[in-house]
């Protein structure tokens, strides 16, 4: 049989309607203002404009605290209304340029430093059957708790709970909660040290 679309017919009205619902599926889940925000951000120097950047993402929707200080680009992945699964405290420090799955919530507290080029993961699949083993997604938050360092090209998986005051060191790779005041590093990370409660 030819395929009708090669000589030029007209594809059935079901097909079209499926396609065009796609379509408006697919564009109903861009972020219009955060992809507005990025434009702009990336337009202004690295490191510079620490609170202009900030107030930029703000007006996009993100929940972002006082006296927070965003040095770079923040890349975003995620459907719906993603902004409203991103909550960013105050006085925290984001380095250019971090990477943020938002699939599930991620939570960054008070007083957290976010070295350049880190990222945070907040799905998996679970292994599917032969013929495709990217089985079904399941989001998975990731909480960063007050006053913890992630240090640069850090990845943080999903379901992970950096806890509070502590530190994940430069190119770590984060697959389990870390208790506070610790130290963590390595392919997967693991415990370096602990840390004082108190100065």
């Amino acid at each position: 049989m030819l395929d009708s679309a090669v000589h030029g017919a007209k594809p059935p009205p079901r097909v079209v309607a499926h396609w065009t619902a796609r379509a408006r599926h697919g564009f109903a889940n861009i972020p219009v203002r955060l992809l507005l925000a990025n434009l702009l951000v990336s337009l202004l120097p690295s490191v510079s404009f620490s609170r202009v950047r900030t107030a930029i993402y703000r007006f996009a929707g993100l929940q972002i605290g006082d006296n927070t200080m965003i040095f770079g680009r923040i890349e975003f992945t995620g459907p719906g209304a993603i902004q409203d699964r991103l909550h960013i405290g105050s006085h925290v420090v984001i380095n250019e340029h971090l990477f943020v799955d938002l699939n599930g919530i991620v939570t960054i507290g008070d007083w957290v430093s976010i070295g350049h080029h880190v990222t945070l993961i907040t799905s998996e699949h679970d292994v599917g059957p032969a013929h495709c083993r990217a089985g079904k997604l399941r989001p998975k938050d990731v909480t960063i708790e007050n006053g913890a360092w992630i240090a640069a090209c850090s990845t943080i998986l999903p379901g992970v709970t950096i806890g509070h005051s502590s530190v994940v060191a430069a190119g770590s790779l984060v697959s389990g909660s870390i208790p506070p005041n610790r130290v963590v590093g390595g392919v997967p990370a693991r415990a370096l040290r602990s840390l004082p409660e108190s100065p």
